[in-house]
């Protein structure tokens, strides 16, 4: 794979790869800055591809691993004034409510839920990407639905069918 192949595959997995760091990642900035390190390292390592085909499951991967470790990384000191420079920043923006309960799930459903139905990825490529069986994605799957029904119909009153 050549520079402007890379490129292409990049800009084309983009918004796919901002909706996954999202779903790890709460501040914009850091989706940005793990984006960012993802892309370098992805070029840096292009040689490590051995199928051009998987390009944006193997991009997908190394950018999860990133926001990890940014998250790792921020754990170990935050400012105060970072601290309420977030508070206030997260109060002042308006989410959809659906997002906001997709936000609430717990990490280990909530990351192959948006893999799965916001993004598209099969339940194969999801266990791949996690590094998971593909019975406990299933299984992840499944409780995320469930947690999502629980707390849209606590909060909404609907009823399923």
């Amino acid at each position: 794979m050549n520079k402007e192949q890379f490129t292409a595959e990049v800009l084309k997995a983009e918004k796919s790869l901002y909706h996954i760091a999202k779903s790890i990642l709460k501040n914009d900035e850091d989706c940005a800055d793990a984006m960012q390190n993802a892309i370098l390292s992805a070029y840096q390592k292009l040689h490590t591809l051995k199928n051009e085909v998987y390009f944006k499951t193997w991009i997908t991967r190394i950018l999860i691993n990133e926001s990890y470790q940014l998250i790792r990384e921020r754990k170990k000191q935050v400012s105060y004034e970072d601290y309420l420079d977030e508070r206030t920043a997260n109060d002042q923006t308006v989410y959809s409510e659906l997002y906001l309960t997709v936000q609430k799930l717990p990490e280990h459903y909530r990351v192959p839920f948006v893999l799965h139905y916001v993004e598209g990825y099969s339940v194969k490529e999801i266990a791949g990407i996690l590094n998971l069986s593909e019975s406990t994605v299933k299984v992840r799957l499944y409780r995320a639905r469930n947690l999502m029904k629980e707390r849209l119909n606590g909060e909404y009153g609907y009823e399923t069918c």
